[in-house]
C-alpha cells in the first residue's frame, strides 16, 4: 500500500501539477485576450514538416519513375503558408455588376477538382435554339427573360418532336451522373500534399523510412499527448462555461450584465478553443457586428466557437440533446438566445416574430445565423434561405475559410455523430482558419429578399475564395422541388413550339 501511495504521489506531482498550471495559464490568457504565440509557432513547425514530407515523397516517386519533372507542379505544388500569411484567395469569376444576374445553375468557374468541362453552361435551364444567321450573338450575356423574348424572326419554325431536341438534356444528365455539383460539396476536401493524417492518404507513410519515423512520431503525439490534453481542456472548458454563465444569469438585467456577459463569453470560448489547438486570424475587425443579424457560411459547429472567440452573439436554432444541449442550456442562462423545439422549427411566422423581437432591442447582441441550413465542405457557398433577409435589418456578412492542411473542419452529419466528429477534430493537428468581417449590407429599394440573399452570398464567396453555387444544400437529404421539374418541362416545351 505504501508503494502504491508513493507511486500515485509521484504521478500526481509529474502530471497533475503541470496540468493545473496549464489550465490556469489558459484561463488567464483568455481572460485578457492575449496569446503567447505557442500555437502559431506549432503551426509553422508543422508546415516545415509537411514541406519536408512533400519533397521526400516527390524524390521517392521520381526515383521509382512514377513522377515526371513536368508533373511536379501538378500534384505537389502547394506552397506552405503560415497563419500570419494566409493562403491566397482563389480567383473566382463573379458578377461584379448587380444588374447582371447569372442564369440559374450557371457557374462562372468550376471547382478545381472538376472531372468534366461544361462548355455550354447548360446546367439547369437549356439555351434557346440558335438562329441560322451570320451574326453570332453571345447568349451567355443575356438574362433568361432576354433569351425568351429575343427577336428571332429568321429561326426555323418547328412543332414536331425530333430526337435531337433532347440531346442537350441527355448530355447534362450524363454530366451530372459523372460529377454533379452538390454531392461533391458534402465530402472531405482532397489535399494536394500529405499532412501525415492516415484518413487523408494511407499509402505515403511507408514510402520511405524517414517518413515512417515522422508519421509514427506524429501518431504518438496526436493520440497519446494532444488528444488526452485536449479532452481535459474541453471538459474543463465546458464546466467553466456552465459555471460562469450560471453566475451571470443571477445578475439583474443591466448594462453591467451585458458587458459581463460579453467578457465571460469571449473568455470561455477562448478556453474551449484550446481544446482544438485553434489558430484564428481575424481580418477587418472594424466591421465586427454590433447588433442586427450576422450571417456566415457554414462548415461545422466549430463555426460558432470560431466567431464567439472574438465577439458575443445570440444564437438561433433547434434544441438539441447531449453535448450540444449542455452548451445550449448553459448559454441561455446569461444571454437571450432563441431555441426552438422540433415542432416549432417549420413555423416560419413564429421564427420571424422572434427574430424581429430580438432585433428590435438594440441592447441585445447580434444574432448569428447560418442561412445555408447545413454544413458545406468549405469549398463552396450554397443557396441562402431568404428568411433572415426578410426582416429588414442590417446584415453583417462574415466569411470563414479553414485551412484543410491541418485538419478537416467539415462535419458530415449524415456519416459521423457529434462525438465522432469531436474525436476527429481532437486528433487532428490543429484548426487553422481566417475570418473576414465584411461591411454591413442593407436591402435596396425594390430588391427582393431572394436577390438580397444572393448578393450577400456572392460577397461572402468572393472574400473567402469559395465557389458561389445556386443549389440548395438540402438536396443532400431531399429530392428537387416540384417547381424545378415544372420549369424544366416548360423550357423543353418551348423547344417544340415557339411562343
Amino acid at each position: 500500500m505504501a508503494f502504491a501511495a508513493a507511486t500515485l504521489s509521484v504521478i500526481g506531482s509529474l502530471f497533475v501539477t503541470p496540468l493545473l498550471m496549464l489550465i490556469l495559464c489558459i484561463i488567464f490568457l483568455a481572460s485578457i485576450g492575449k496569446s503567447l504565440g505557442v500555437r502559431r509557432l506549432y503551426v509553422k513547425i508543422l508546415l516545415m514538416i509537411f514541406e519536408y514530407g512533400r519533397v521526400n515523397i516527390e524524390a521517392q516517386l521520381r526515383n521509382r519513375g512514377i513522377l515526371e519533372d513536368s508533373d511536379e507542379d501538378e500534384g505537389y505544388s502547394e506552397e506552405p503558408n503560415s497563419p500570419d500569411n494566409p493562403s491566397p484567395t482563389l480567383h473566382v469569376n463573379h458578377i461584379t455588376n448587380d444588374t447582371e444576374k447569372p442564369k440559374n445553375g450557371f457557374l462562372p468557374q468550376q471547382n478545381g477538382n472538376s472531372v468534366i468541362s461544361r462548355d455550354d453552361n447548360l446546367i439547369l435551364v437549356p439555351e434557346p435554339p440558335q438562329c441560322k444567321s451570320d451574326v453570332k450573338i453571345d447568349d451567355s450575356k443575356l438574362s433568361d427573360d432576354e433569351n425568351s423574348k429575343a427577336d428571332i424572326p429568321n429561326c426555323e419554325k418547328y412543332g414536331d418532336f425530333e430526337l435531337s431536341n433532347c440531346i442537350d438534356y441527355i448530355k447534362v444528365g450524363v454530366e451530372a451522373i459523372i460529377e454533379d455539383q452538390v454531392t461533391s460539396r458534402f465530402q472531405a476536401e482532397e489535399l494536394k500534399n500529405w499532412n501525415l493524417l492516415t484518413r487523408t492518404h494511407t499509402h505515403y507513410e511507408f514510402i520511405s523510412w524517414k517518413l515512417t519515423i515522422i508519421w509514427m512520431c506524429g501518431f504518438f503525439i496526436r493520440y497519446f499527448f494532444l488528444f488526452p490534453l485536449r479532452v481535459f481542456i474541453c471538459f474543463f472548458g465546458v464546466m467553466w462555461l456552465t459555471l460562469c454563465t450560471g453566475l451571470v444569469g443571477y445578475i439583474p438585467h443591466s448594462e453591467f450584465k451585458q458587458w459581463l456577459n460579453r467578457y465571460v463569453s469571449i473568455m470561455c470560448f477562448g478556453v474551449l478553443s484550446g481544446a482544438l489547438s485553434s489558430v484564428i486570424t481575424y481580418h477587418n475587425v472594424d466591421n465586427r457586428p454590433k447588433n442586427g443579424i450576422c450571417v456566415a457560411n457554414h462548415t461545422s459547429p466549430i463555426d460558432v466557437l470560431v466567431l464567439m472567440c472574438d465577439n458575443c452573439y445570440s444564437l438561433i436554432g433547434q434544441c438539441h440533446g447531449g453535448f450540444l444541449g449542455i452548451l445550449q442550456r448553459a448559454l441561455a442562462r446569461a444571454s437571450p438566445h432563441i431555441w426552438f423545439e422540433r415542432s416549432e422549427v417549420r413555423d416560419r411566422l413564429a421564427v420571424t416574430n422572434k427574430l424581429k423581437e430580438h432585433i428590435s432591442n438594440t441592447q441585445n447582441p447580434p444574432i448569428l445565423i447560418f442561412p445555408e441550413g447545413t454544413c458545406i465542405n468549405n469549398t463552396s457557398v450554397m443557396q441562402f434561405k431568404k428568411g433572415s433577409f426578410e426582416i429588414g435589418s442590417v446584415i453583417y456578412p462574415v466569411a470563414i475559410k479553414y485551412d484543410a492542411k491541418f485538419g478537416d473542419a467539415f462535419w458530415n452529419s449524415s456519416r459521423f455523430s457529434m462525438m465522432q466528429y469531436l474525436y476527429m477534430m481532437m486528433t487532428s493537428w490543429a484548426i487553422v482558419c481566417d475570418v473576414w468581417y465584411l461591411p454591413p449590407m442593407y436591402i435596396n429599394e425594390n430588391e427582393s429578399a431572394i436577390d438580397f440573399a444572393n448578393r450577400v452570398k456572392g460577397v461572402i464567396a468572393k472574400q473567402g475564395g469559395l465557389v458561389d453555387l445556386v443549389w440548395d444544400g438540402q438536396l443532400k437529404r431531399t429530392k428537387p422541388k416540384k417547381e424545378w421539374r415544372e420549369r424544366q418541362q416548360e423550357e423543353f416545351s418551348k423547344r417544340l413550339k415557339l411562343e
